[in-house]
């Protein structure tokens, strides 16, 4: 099995440096070739945030994709909206998220962990917890291999057992919690940074040799500062092949300096494991107080957990529940936060699955009978529905459905083959009845579409693709007329409002809700 080599790009702490760091880059972009993707470790941004500015204004550009992690110092969480789930920040710059798992385009995994240990539940903090959730979903099963990269800003404890010394004593700064992540994660790379201490550990095996399968060895990488005054290494540069593309026999070779694990192995210690995911919300109330005993119509199910916190998993405390609408046994219906128009809606499943083309045959089948049913609502109010999904930054299958006058349905069509040019953008028209698990690759980010007269519209995502891509088309002046509309944080209501469309919208799906029947 053979894969392109990824050129990767670590940065330990910038704190606010970044002409020096994005200088840096250029430099090394120039001489060596341009690299795919620049990671940053420990704290990104500092007190002066003037060179932020430039960038966030767009008055200068982050020369290549890059991903930073969240802050250690909880007073610079407005540098990141304040967003604990990962956001764009501006172009090439995403905030990744308090923590979380991540699979590429190319295979490449990551996991990583923003701030520092502590108990408190804000950014710049993480727990147990915290660790738990992205260890849970790994344990018991079979085919985890491992992850290609592990991101965290703070060290693991004594890291550097077995191995050459490091000037740090990681009994005070490092978390064991880091450890144990690494432990279970056993990432082929981890770095880490906030020490300002540049320490590239000899690799460690992940397995007990003639008691255990040889597996792959981890390699342990320490960053210092972008900028400091001692001319200490910050910025590393490496290849890799994604696991999910190596052989065994090529993944698991061992170098002639690798040593033993440094860490403790034994069982990680989750806090309430045991306890049931529950759900509560409250979509039973009608004006005359009737209510909906949805959970006696149904098999209690155990749903899929994210590894990090979602938005959207309908049991995380994330989620605006009084924007949902209806609730099935795969999938429930909400009304969009900052939809382009009062009734536009979302599908989503209730567990946590990435894409149409991730989810089991279920949850597909449930996500049609809403479409099926919203369908029906838009039509006895003379509109139709155009529903669209970008699976791209984002972590959770999200089913857009936008209705519009069914008087330009015809123009559906051109409008998104005109938007898709304007923004040099490919959509493929693929067969009415095709399957798109039969032609998307597992993993592929994408844009898909189904329109009211019966085309569906794909477009393979390859890099820099407008996220609001389905919002644009939606407003152009064919379809809504409301350009003004396409940013759905300049649509935003207040709670109360969201309430009152939210009410309203249950009331008029009543009659087409099959999970009532």
């Amino acid at each position: 099995m053979s894969s392109k080599a990824l050129k990767i790009l670590v940065s330990g702490d910038v704190e606010g440096n970044l002409d020096k760091l994005f200088g840096r880059v250029n430099t090394i972009q120039k001489k060596s070739g341009s690299f795919d993707l620049l990671l940053c470790v420990g704290e990104f941004f500092g007190s002066n945030t003037s060179e932020w500015e430039k960038y966030k204004s767009g008055q200068s550009k982050v020369p290549i994709s890059t991903l930073i992690l969240g802050p250690n110092d909880p007073t610079l969480s407005e540098c990141y909206q304040n967003n604990t789930d990962g956001v764009e920040l501006c172009e090439n710059l995403t905030y990744l998220g308090r923590k979380g798992t991540f699979t590429g385009s190319s295979g490449l995994s990551v996991a990583y962990l923003s701030g520092k240990e502590g108990d408190r539940s804000e950014l710049g903090v993480f727990s147990r917890q915290d660790v738990s959730s992205l260890l849970l979903p790994c344990e018991g099963d079979t085919k985890f291999r491992g992850v290609d990269i592990l991101l965290t800003s703070q060290w693991p404890k004594q890291p550097a057992k077995y191995a050459s010394d490091v000037e740090l004593d990681t009994e005070q700064c490092g978390s064991d919690l880091i450890s144990q992540l690494a432990l279970g994660l056993r990432p082929r790379y981890h770095f880490c940074a906030t020490e300002d201490v540049f320490y590239e550990r000899q690799p460690y095996r992940n397995h007990k040799v003639l008691v255990e399968k040889e597996k792959h060895v981890t390699r342990f990488i320490s960053l210092a500062k972008v900028n400091n005054s001692q001319k200490k290494k910050y910025l590393y540069a490496f290849n890799i092949i994604p696991l999910c593309n190596m052989d065994e026999a090529e993944l698991t070779k061992q170098p002639s300096d690798v040593t033993e694990c440094p860490y403790k192995k034994g069982s990680f210690n989750h806090p309430d494991k045991d306890e049931p995911a529950q759900f509560f919300y409250d979509t039973n109330t009608t004006e005359k107080g009737k209510k909906r005993k949805r959970e006696d119509k149904r098999e209690q199910k155990k749903h899929p957990r994210p590894s990090g916190p979602c938005w959207f998993c309908l049991g995380s405390p994330e989620v605006e529940k009084h924007l949902v609408v209806s609730v099935g046994t795969e999938c429930y219906l909400a009304l969009a936060k900052g939809g382009l128009v009062p009734d536009h809606a979302l599908i989503l499943p209730i567990g946590h699955h990435q894409s149409m083309v991730l989810a089991p045959d279920g949850v597909r089948e449930e996500i049609d009978k809403y479409k099926k049913a919203l369908i029906e609502l838009y039509k006895q109010n003379n509109k139709s529905v155009i529903f669209f999904e970008r699976n791209y930054k984002t972590q959770h299958l999200q089913i857009q459905a936008v209705p519009f006058p069914d008087d330009r349905k015809q123009e559906a069509k051109d409008s998104f083959m005109e938007c898709a040019e304007a923004e040099s953008l490919t959509l493929d028209e693929i067969p009415k009845h095709s399957d798109l698990k039969q032609i998307v690759p597992v993993g592929a980010p994408y844009f898909y579409a189904e329109l009211p007269t019966g085309e569906k519209l794909l477009h393979r995502i390859s890099k820099n693709f407008p996220l609001q891509f389905g919002r644009e088309v939606l407003a152009s002046i064919q379809l809504l007329n409301m350009p003004e509309r396409v940013d759905w944080k300049a649509c935003k209501i207040n709670r109360q409002e969201e309430e009152t469309h939210a009410e309203d919208f249950r009331r008029q799906f009543e009659q087409f809700d099959f999970t009532l029947e």
